[in-house]
């Protein structure tokens, strides 16, 4: 996954072609730069769950799980989103849309997801139902979504007792385990939706009856305004009501809309405010409220709607009798200028049309080399990362003072969670790792998003990233916020290399967008500076920057105050800044070529690079330093009160980080600055020791085509390094590269700390502790953003090392591979998760027979969090297609990407040749010879 100058020809895109060959979704988007985005007025904005998040919390424990739970909130309005099952919003959430279900036996209308909270599973907290993001295109003029529902009644409370008995040793308790879904008595309830202008959405609601005899379903597509009006805030309340058999809407601020609905379906009409009454014991301040739907359609309380017909959430209630093997459908039409005949032959003709449109788009960005399956994976990829967006808003500065714990504000000492961050305010459709699992953003995750959202919409993703470097979210000291359970946490810092991915691909495609790279510069300088100032505390060059987003990896919990007292000094968190220096000192070389005052910029991060690059391993033997030359592998080191410092010799993703650090540059990227090449040439005469030391420099060895090479590994460490992460029996697995080595199965870390035990072993699946919560697991599985970094990192190397420079790939085999095909080899064993293999079954879904076999559901593909690095089971939150979306990026990368676009133009064609010749690694794509 390779960057800038590094890249070295790896960012072969086509050209972009001329808008009169545009097909008619880029010509959307096209359309929608210019409009400013009216396009993506209406989209996927609702999350999957909005009870259980920090916003929403307003206990005195901080325990959001426990404090709005899944119960509630059908009865509690929401004070900070909404969410519904397959909804759709406007760009500020303030009118949305979603389905209700209901099937004649579950003791609650089905209105949003149901799973178990962090306390509840055996291994955290985890979605208990069965959805799929099945397209989308990124304007949404096109988005199929299925749902899944049992005919029986649904499990709730066999899920979470079964699962509340279950060890951390056991597996989870899943909603297939509990046979809802035996002799397939289920629905596939299919959502489409279709745009025929920007304000005018065609909506079919498609329910097939899987089973062996009819059965009947309630479907209640639901209107409502996301409730403002309660917490005071300015425009006047919204209103809801019955217009000549339609639903009108009218907001001051969004406009009228009118929902069409096909048939003669029952209104009903209710306010979207708490039932204060059945939950606090109060009276309620209206006669009609939110649960009113579930309260009138299940239990039969004719009282709860409103006779009048009007109020702030809506439903068309129509009742299904799909026959065995049947489907029944359901049209409607959210419209801002309703036509005279809303269900016309045109209505089916525009649904067939953008789906046609959306086959067009994804035929034109998809490489020609990959076959149907991997299409399949690569689309429905895309298709989960598009309806992944959610309007994320969260006033802090409000939330505290509502809480009485504003640092600033009132007399309150209340320490509450995220205090430190009352100056942040969002309000922004962000692209989520997973709308129930995290509807919440997550900074490093979004860097990574931003790699696969690029191929479709590459506005969206440079906008992602601008996002996190805006003061209304990052700190004053520089600081991005990482999550909002901790906005504190420290994650990796990745956000350059992303900034720097973003304009590459978009200089590709012959644009050049200096604006976002400077933009993005100003904001990545002062969080580098907030990096170096409270991550370095003694200014050795040697990072300690905690949690890091690897959770357990580790020995200790790193986010707390270690047992031992002292410190830890983070292998992966120096190597993290190492890589950062190296995207900054990329960036300011492309912004000197337009002001030469980034020439003193490039410098300071070239001269930050070599010290802490010097620092992982100074001359010399030195048991404090983190490279390890008896085992060659980094490792943390535990500083201990006295001054004393031992290495943990734990092999993990931990001493993997530096590979990840390679980064070339080009024969002249140095030359041609004079002030920069006169720093250089003093740091060499001031410290030629540690230029000596660090391997190759720039004024060092000189690789393939004159190209020079910035890395923490010197060939003999690289080598050493690459012996491990390429052996089987320790990272190297079928399906990727494991984040802790195979050895620690059988050969366990063990540190004895006070007569405590702290104990590291490999566990291919979940946990089996509770550092960072149940499902939290890096101490084995495969993760897909650090090995798209792995492959990015041997992508470089190989444009250094070129084509004499092999390994054994697996160790021990005999078999020799230049370090583009171990690069290719990886991505291989990463994409064959998802891929059928030769007995048609695809590994995500190990033994799950159902996934496996039934045709309704083999091809529909979940995006797990992290996977089995023994099996490549999906574990995990089942719909990551936040980093886990890189897959779509790497399938593009090989896709369009041979060894000859990696080196020069002259060895295309010997190169091509030896490949084709040898079969070494399958067919050269198209354009590469």
């Amino acid at each position: 996954m390779s960057n800038g100058p590094s890249d070295a020809r790896a960012q072969a895109e086509p050209a972009q072609p001329s808008r009169s060959v545009l097909v008619k979704e880029q010509r959307r988007l096209e359309e929608d730069r210019e409009a400013g985005g009216h396009w993506k007025k209406w989209g996927p904005y609702l999350s999957e769950r909005q009870w259980g998040t920090v916003r929403e919390d307003y206990s005195e424990s901080g325990d959001a799980w426990n404090y709005f739970t899944h119960d509630q909130a059908r009865s509690r309005a929401y004070r900070w989103g909404e969410d519904g099952l397959g909804g759709i919003s406007d760009d500020g959430q303030r009118l949305c849309f979603a389905l209700a279900l209901w099937n004649e036996r579950d003791p609650i209308l089905k209105e949003r997801l149901f799973g178990l909270t962090n306390s509840e599973s055996n291994h955290g907290e985890d979605v208990k139902e069965y959805y799929f993001y099945l397209d989308s295109t990124p304007t949404h003029s096109y988005m199929k979504y299925l749902y899944k529902y049992p005919q029986r009644e649904f499990p709730y409370r066999d899920l979470v007792e079964t699962s509340r008995h279950r060890s951390r040793e056991e597996f989870e308790y899943e909603l297939l385990d509990t046979a809802v879904f035996d002799d397939d008595r289920y629905f596939d309830v299919f959502l489409e939706y279709a745009k025929e202008d920007p304000e005018d959405m065609l909506i079919q609601v498609t329910v097939h009856n899987r089973g062996p005899e009819a059965a009947r379903l309630h479907v209640l597509p639901t209107l409502w305004f996301r409730n403002t009006w309660s917490w005071g805030k300015n425009g006047g309340k919204p209103l809801l009501r019955e217009a000549c058999g339609t639903i009108h809407a009218s907001h001051p601020e969004v406009g009228d809309y009118t929902l069409a609905c096909d048939g003669r379906p029952e209104f009903l009409f209710t306010e979207n405010e708490s039932n204060v009454s059945l939950l606090w014991g109060q009276p309620n301040p209206t006669p009609f409220v939110k649960d009113a739907f579930h309260r009138y359609v299940v239990s039969g309380d004719t009282g709860a709607i409103n006779p009048e017909k009007t109020g702030t959430k809506a439903a068309a209630r129509y009742i299904l009798d799909v026959p065995a093997g049947g489907a029944s459908i359901v049209r409607l039409r959210l419209s801002a200028r309703l036509p005279a005949r809303p269900f016309a032959k045109s209505f089916d003709a525009t649904v067939a049309a953008r789906k046609k449109d959306a086959d067009e788009f994804y035929q034109r960005i998809t490489p020609g080399s990959l076959n149907e399956d991997e299409r399949r994976v690569h689309r429905q990829a895309l298709a989960g990362m598009l309806w992944s967006k959610q309007y994320y808003f969260y006033d802090v500065d409000t939330w505290l003072k509502e809480h009485e714990a504003h640092p600033l504000v009132g007399t309150s000492r209340r320490r509450m969670r995220n205090a430190e961050w009352f100056h942040m305010f969002n309000g922004d459709i962000i692209s989520m790792p997973d709308k129930w699992e995290y509807p919440w953003y997550a900074a490093w995750d979004l860097a990574f998003h931003t790699l696969a959202l690029a191929l479709v919409d590459l506005d969206f993703a440079k906008a992602q990233l601008l996002l996190m470097l805006r003061s209304l979210y990052v700190h004053p000291n520089g600081q991005i916020p990482a999550y909002e359970w901790n906005f504190s946490d420290v994650n990796p810092p990745v956000h350059a290399w992303a900034t720097l991915f973003l304009y590459r691909t978009e200089q590709a495609l012959g644009r050049e967008d200096i604006d976002f790279l400077e933009r993005s510069f100003q904001g990545l300088m002062l969080n580098f500076n907030w990096w170096v100032n409270r991550k370095d505390p003694d200014g050795r060059n040697v990072f300690a920057g905690g949690f890091l987003g690897l959770d357990n990896i580790g020995v200790f919990d790193r986010s707390a105050p270690l047992p031992t007292g002292g410190s830890l000094e983070q292998a992966d968190g120096t190597a993290w800044m190492a890589f950062y220096c190296q995207s900054m000192i990329e960036i300011a070389l492309i912004l000197a070529d337009h002001d030469p005052v980034y020439e003193e910029a490039a410098f300071k991060f070239i001269e930050h690079f070599m010290w802490i690059a010097y620092a992982m391993d100074r001359i010399g033997e030195h048991n404090d330093e983190m490279w390890d030359e008896t085992d060659g592998f980094f490792y943390d080191v535990l500083r201990l009160p006295d001054g004393s410092a031992t290495r943990l010799k734990v092999r993990s993703m931990v001493g993997l980080i530096p590979l990840c650090a390679s980064t070339i540059f080009g024969p002249d990227d140095f030359e041609r600055y004079p002030r920069l090449r006169e720093l250089v040439n003093l740091f060499r005469e001031r410290h030629p020791d540690v230029v000596a030391q660090v391997a190759p420099t720039e004024h060092g060895f000189v690789g393939y085509a004159g190209r020079r090479l910035l890395s923490p590994l010197s060939r003999k460490r690289l080598e050493r390094v690459l012996g491990y992460l390429l052996d089987e029996k320790e990272f190297l697995s079928p399906y990727g590269i494991r984040s802790l080595s195979r050895y620690h199965q059988d050969h366990p870390f063990v540190l004895h700390v006070g007569g405590d035990a702290h104990r590291v072993s490999y566990l291919p699946a979940e946990s089996d502790t509770g550092m960072f919560g149940g499902n939290s697991n890096w101490r084995g599985p495969v993760w897909m953003p650090v090995n798209a970094l792995i492959v990015r990192g041997l992508l470089n190397l190989y444009g250094f090392y070129g084509d004499d420079f092999t390994v054994e790939c697996p160790t021990g085999s005999g078999r020799r591979m230049t370090l583009f095909e171990v690069a290719e080899e990886i991505k291989q064993r990463l994409t064959s998760i998802f891929l059928r293999d030769a007995n048609g079954r695809r590994p995500v879904y190990g033994g799950t027979a159902k996934f496996q076999e039934d045709p309704h559901w083999r091809d529909l593909i979940l995006f797990y969090e992290y996977f089995n690095g023994d099996n490549g089971a999906g574990l995990g939150a089942s719909h990551q297609t936040g980093w886990t979306g890189v897959i779509a990026r790497l399938l593009d990368l090989f896709g369009r990407t041979s060894a000859a676009d990696i080196l020069e133009e002259k060895e295309k064609r010997r190169l091509v040749d030896r490949l084709v010749r040898e079969r070494a690694y399958g067919a050269v794509s198209p354009g590469s010879a």
